[in-house]
């Protein structure tokens, strides 16, 4: 299986040449309206640049450490979510960029995908790059903001798993390392509950394993909460509320990639 790296850039380099048409449709953008959000019809047409992003993590089988975006500011958001913002680029890296120099996420324009790093010298693959085109670029470092890692995300993600599997053994091993119930006290417990009705009976000493149930319950659900954290790639309010919001809020900034 390749690796974030591999199989993003692959994907990327695909079609490299494509070209948007007249009207500003492109298949990213329809594929994007198609699989993603279908809030906005206007994804057909919209400034595409992080929306072949998207495409390519999905080519490639990374998008759970990539995320699924429309709005390049949203995007950069979700990976300083996730720790993995990084000032420092490297092949695979998400890179973002604004156009008059800033270093705030707020005033994001453009986002690509780094190809190589060369010294100083930054070369990515683009959507929407030069208004209109699918291609690769030599980028000034001055313009770009900062870097989204999808391998950090999978790190993150791996970590936090791993932790709640630790989680899960600890609670597993500690409830069946307690003390049994005296006797007495489940012989008094037992013959109490079935006093309502005669014949039936409580399998109240296995209270104990219940409890064990509960904890490994417990941990179970702080392991889909960790995953769960990496998996919400959308936030309602970046994405799903269509691209009108977007249009107005700064997608129209990247056509001067």
């Amino acid at each position: 299986m390749p690796s974030i790296v591999d199989g993003l850039l692959d994907a990327a380099q695909r079609d490299l040449g494509y070209r948007e048409q007249s009207n500003g449709y492109t298949k990213f953008g329809e594929w994007y309206y198609a699989n993603v959000d279908k809030s906005d019809s206007y994804f057909k047409t919209a400034p595409w640049c992080d929306m072949f992003v998207t495409w390519a993590a999905h080519q490639a089988g990374v998008e759970e450490y990539v995320g699924e975006f429309a709005y390049t500011v949203d995007h950069a958001k979700w990976f300083r979510q996730q720790d993995a913002w990084s000032e420092e680029p490297e092949p695979g890296a998400i890179v973002f960029f604004d156009w008059s120099g800033g270093d705030s996420v707020e005033g994001i324009d453009h986002v690509g995908i780094v190809e190589k790093v060369d010294g100083a010298k930054v070369f990515t693959i683009e959507g929407n790059a030069d208004r209109v085109w699918l291609k690769r670029k030599e980028r000034d470092p001055g313009k770009i903001v900062g870097y989204g890692l999808p391998r950090k995300v999978q790190e993150n993600l791996g970590a936090r798993v791993e932790s709640a599997s630790e989680q899960v053994e600890s609670a597993a091993v500690g409830s069946a390392s307690e003390p049994p119930m005296k006797a007495s006290a489940v012989q008094h417990v037992s013959v109490s509950a079935r006093q309502p009705f005669a014949g039936v009976t409580s399998e109240l000493p296995q209270v104990q394993d219940a409890t064990a149930s509960a904890a490994v319950l417990v941990a179970l659900l702080c392991t889909a909460v960790a995953v769960k954290r990496v998996r919400d790639r959308r936030p309602a309010h970046a994405v799903g509320g269509g691209g009108r919001s977007h249009r107005a809020s700064g997608w129209s900034r990247d056509l001067f990639a």
